[in-house]
């Protein structure tokens, strides 16, 4: 899944932001209210986990106002305001789960699986074919000719990223911002090396090549011929 933790915490964040990743999701972080509305009204996202207590717009305003959008993107708030009225009050203004601090990252994980299973309505796809490949957001699976194929967690999310924009060529930099979060250029083969690998795994042993280098474009993945 794809989950955006909006927590101004700089240790509480990198300690979720390296345990969310670890079990194999996608995870971008912003560190206040203001940047974790932009980035939550501007990406796909499966799960919000929201702080109460942020600078710039406080989590509950953040939530009101992406429901006012139209948003229904799950979100999980977490605080350290853990009374009942306290989690009422979350709740009503548009929270799905509340979670009081201290948590047990097991329990979290947990929550955020059922609210990513839940969808809260939202009409993202949650699953991806091209022509005998297939990619489930949710279970995290990938098959090709009905064999399942192991990737790593930036393995899976570039994958994914191809398959939204099968039959359109993509270009380094939309890999770069949305697949490794960069908005500059680090100058390294990380791009190469990842398609190289992905490559590997979804095309060894099976039929014709899926994912095609456009030379000075990008990347393009499209059915087999």
């Amino acid at each position: 899944m794809r989950i955006l933790i909006v927590e101004d915490d700089r240790e509480a964040a990198a300690y979720l932001l390296k345990a969310l990743r670890e079990a194999g999701h996608v995870a971008d972080l912003a560190a206040d209210g203001e940047e974790g509305f932009h980035l939550a009204d501007s990406r796909d996202y499966d799960v919000l986990v929201v702080d109460r207590m942020l600078p710039q717009r406080d989590g509950l305003s953040l939530i009101s106002a992406l429901r006012d959008k139209g948003s229904r993107v799950p979100v999980l708030i977490l605080s350290a305001l853990g009374q009942v009225d306290d989690r009422v009050t979350g709740l009503r203004a548009g929270g799905d789960d509340y979670l009081p601090k201290p948590y047990a990252f097991a329990e979290l994980l947990a929550r955020v699986e059922v609210l990513g299973r839940r969808g809260g309505g939202s009409d993202v796809e949650t699953a991806y074919k091209v022509g005998d490949l297939e990619l489930d957001r949710l279970s995290h699976e990938v098959k090709r000719a009905g064999k399942a194929i192991t990737l790593q967690p930036r393995e899976f999310r570039l994958l994914e990223y191809m398959m939204q924009h099968a039959g359109q060529v993509v270009t380094r930099t939309m890999l770069l911002e949305n697949v490794w979060d960069y908005h500059f250029d680090p100058q390294t083969n990380v791009i190469d090396v990842h398609i190289s690998r992905l490559r590997s795994k979804i095309e060894r042993d099976f039929g014709p090549p899926l994912l095609h280098t456009v030379r000075g474009a990008g990347y393009i993945l499209r059915p087999g011929e």
